[in-house]
């Protein structure tokens, strides 16, 4: 995926790429080693360089807020066809797949196949490391499918409810 993001007025191109299990990025075409993990919606853990870095990105006006290494910047997405920003939360567009943040129990399913969701409705409830973490609609749309049941065990990255 490739998209274009202003970055405290300056507009860089990142693009990103699944290689196996791994996600590789490049940043005005200049590869980026680094490895992510998602701990919580919107709160990441980056190893790059050898170095852990904590970030937090939330909405913030019509983009992104992101805090990274004790900085704070602002960040748009200028692809509208992936992003846009509607009744106050960050909607994604299109048909979604909602995956497991993180290796874990699903402990409930609060949701069918069929079912209307609104953004940010919780979906299912993943436990891992004994902490109940609420999986959160990313769009209002009905859910095609739900790909997981209660008990069942989930690694990160599997695919768990697809919105459309």
């Amino acid at each position: 995926m490739k998209i274009s993001i202003e970055l405290d007025g300056k507009i860089q191109t990142l693009e990103l790429s699944r290689v196996g299990g791994q996600i590789q990025c490049a940043i005005d075409g200049r590869p980026i080693a680094a490895d992510a993990v998602e701990i919580t919606p919107g709160s990441y853990s980056i190893l790059i360089g050898g170095k852990s870095f904590d970030i937090r990105v939330e909405p913030s006006g019509s983009g992104l807020r992101i805090d990274f290494g004790g900085r704070e910047y602002l960040a748009t997405i200028r692809d509208p066809r992936h992003w846009r920003r509607r009744g106050g939360t960050l909607a994604s567009e299109g048909r979604q797949q909602v995956i497991a943040p993180m290796p874990g129990k699903v402990v409930r399913v609060l949701v069918n196949a069929g079912d209307a969701v609104e953004a940010g409705q919780e979906l299912l409830v993943v436990e891992a490391m004994k902490m109940q973490n609420e999986v959160r609609s990313p769009k209002s749309g009905i859910v095609e499918r739900l790909l997981v049941a209660a008990g069942q065990t989930v690694h990160t990255g599997e695919s768990l409810v697809i919105i459309g």
